[in-house]
């Protein structure tokens, strides 16, 4: 599952030790990944396909200020840094000294996960996903919400804390749950196993996906997949099996990936959540291509998604 970490140790009875920081920060070994706006950097190796580049510690433009400590990769320091204060026209600072580091690479630049994320090695993306989520986490939680008072980054930048001595508040990185379900239908003598997909109107024409949404408050995971369904397509459902998750840094998800059996089939859709939902067979869906490829009619999710995950499972099941 793309985004899920392997190698690394987040290493948290380090976080409180400001020395052992420090220490670490210096080592000669310790990488930088600096997120700028939500994008990363990366460079293209022989293959010109899109790799992670960190920049060493030692190298930075802006010193220690606004890193935040992700872990450990065997003895190895990884820390985030936040340079979204920067303008673009000055963003190449930042390209420039990371071809003078990697002089093999070409195309050095800050590039959307989203897009390159599936041309990623694993544990890249694990690791990428990690310093975009708590950066965006650092970029947009700024004064506290007691009081509105500045907050101040404490426990190696996982936690904040606000300057009012009064107050002294605490907010933490904010992950906002979203399950996202396949919901499929079993065979009979007159029909196939079907799964239902649906689709959103921004996305671009002939892509089907899952179907989401955003847990609310005082509700079940399961509680929340029935009701997304119902809500979108009307559609009731049973049997609801939890499968896998993913965390989702687009803006600050986790997506709880689920399983359910329909027990109704006539569609209606809610035209404020989705412009078309339809059954499929597992025969129609290995015709289909993937978002982005304008040859086929029919595209399924991206290969980094948990959504096309659940429905490759599905269809290799049947």
């Amino acid at each position: 599952m793309f985004y899920t970490h392997a190698q690394l140790d987040r290493a948290d009875h380090l976080r409180k030790d400001q020395a052992k920081q420090n220490e670490l920060y210096a080592q000669s070994n310790a990488q930088l990944l600096p997120v700028w706006n939500g994008k990363l950097l990366v460079g293209e190796g022989r293959d010109a396909i899109p790799e992670k580049l960190s920049i060493p510690s030692s190298h930075s433009l802006t010193g220690k200020d606004n890193t935040i400590f992700l872990g450990l990769i065997g003895e190895q320091p990884f820390f985030a840094l936040s340079i979204s204060s920067i303008d673009e026209n000055d963003l190449t600072q930042w390209t420039t000294l990371a071809q003078s580091i990697y002089p093999e690479h070409n195309n050095i630049r800050f590039d959307d996960l989203r897009i390159i994320g599936p041309t990623l090695l694993a544990d890249e993306g694990a690791l990428m996903a990690y310093a975009r989520g708590i950066v965006y986490w650092h970029d947009t939680v700024k004064f506290c919400s007691s009081c509105s008072r500045p907050l101040h980054s404490i426990n190696a930048g996982h936690i904040k804390v606000c300057d009012n001595d009064n107050c002294k508040h605490q907010a933490f990185p904010r992950t906002d749950p979203a399950v996202i379900m396949l919901v499929t239908l079993p065979a009979t003598t007159d029909s196939p196993a079907l799964c239902l997909l649906g689709r959103n109107q921004a996305w671009p024409p002939g892509v089907f996906s899952t179907l989401a949404g955003f847990v609310e408050t005082g509700e079940s995971l399961e509680q929340a997949v029935q009701r997304e369904v119902f809500e979108e397509a009307n559609i009731r459902t049973e049997d609801v099996r939890y499968i896998a998750s993913q965390p989702w840094p687009f803006p600050r998800s986790i997506m709880l990936g689920f399983e359910a059996t329909a027990t109704t089939k006539d569609i209606t859709i809610d035209p404020d959540e989705l412009e078309d939902a339809q059954w499929f067979n597992a025969e129609q869906l290995k015709t289909f291509g993937t978002w982005g490829d304008e040859n086929y009619e029919f595209q399924l999710p991206r290969p980094d998604s948990i959504a096309r995950f659940l429905i490759d499972r599905w269809v290799n099941a049947q």
